[in-house]
């Protein structure tokens, strides 16, 4: 059984964090917050955990099978689990780069599989769509569902 048979993707609840989420990642881009890629977040949580606020871990059923990126995300989740920073496991990788935009032409695409958003070291940035997603999963924690599930729709 997969996770996304065990998560429904067609709650109102999921839906309303689904697009909390596309909000914070849109948003973070523009404002230079996020960080894109497996490699380049593993770095970035090495040099500097307690900007990050977020990740956002993604894959779809093709991915499943990936046994190298799987590792990754073990090790990108127990990171962050030691640093309390809030974590999430999306579907949907059509829909984020979509959200996301894509890359310049001639150049390489991005590795969408892991996004990292950071909080600048003041309160000068409140987000409500990042509230929603803190909120969403520490819920999730208190049901003991440690790496929270969000599928992301095609609009």
């Amino acid at each position: 059984m997969t996770l996304e048979e065990l998560v429904p993707c067609d709650s109102s609840k999921m839906q309303a964090v689904s697009e909390a989420v596309e909000r914070v990642l849109v948003a973070a881009q523009r404002q230079d917050r996020l960080t894109v890629g497996v490699y380049e977040s593993a770095k970035l949580m090495n040099v500097d955990p307690d900007s990050v606020v977020l990740c956002v871990l993604a894959t779809d059923e093709e991915d499943e099978g990936d046994i190298a990126l799987q590792i990754h995300f073990t090790l990108i989740q127990a990171f962050c689990c030691d640093n309390d920073i809030h974590i999430l496991r999306v579907s949907g990788m059509q829909r984020l780069a979509a959200i996301l935009g894509e890359p310049e032409p001639g150049s390489e695409p991005r590795d969408l599989h892991c996004l990292l958003v950071t909080n600048p070291h003041t309160d000068a940035w409140k987000s409500q769509g990042l509230a929603e997603v803190a909120s969403y999963c520490a819920e999730s924690r208190d049901r003991n569902q440690w790496v929270p599930y969000v599928c992301l729709q095609e609009r």
